[in-house]
């Protein structure tokens, strides 16, 4: 897994993710190197032609993490800095 002091270009790297867990909707909650959880909106994912087959929802679902971010069995993967950005926080309570 990534280091979350990881060093690019002289600035550190954002949080990586620990843990996904797929939800309905292609909704991911993510939980992040710094704890924190967020959600992610994968339907925007489905627009673009090298995520198609991600619309097939077992196949969306089956997601892993490698290298603090999540991928899929095609090789697809998505940028963790981005998700992060586009994902919002957990409401807690």
């Amino acid at each position: 897994m990534t280091e979350q002091n990881e060093i690019l270009q002289g600035k550190p790297l954002g949080p990586r993710i620990t843990a996904v867990e797929p939800l309905d909707d292609y909704q991911l909650l993510l939980t992040w190197t710094n704890g924190e959880k967020r959600i992610f909106d994968g339907n925007k994912l489905l627009y673009h032609k090298v995520f198609e087959p991600l619309k097939n929802i077992v196949l969306f679902k089956n997601i892993k993490i490698f290298n603090g971010t999540i991928t899929w069995e095609n090789n697809l993967d998505y940028c963790p800095d981005t998700l992060y950005l586009e994902s919002f926080p957990v409401q807690k309570g």
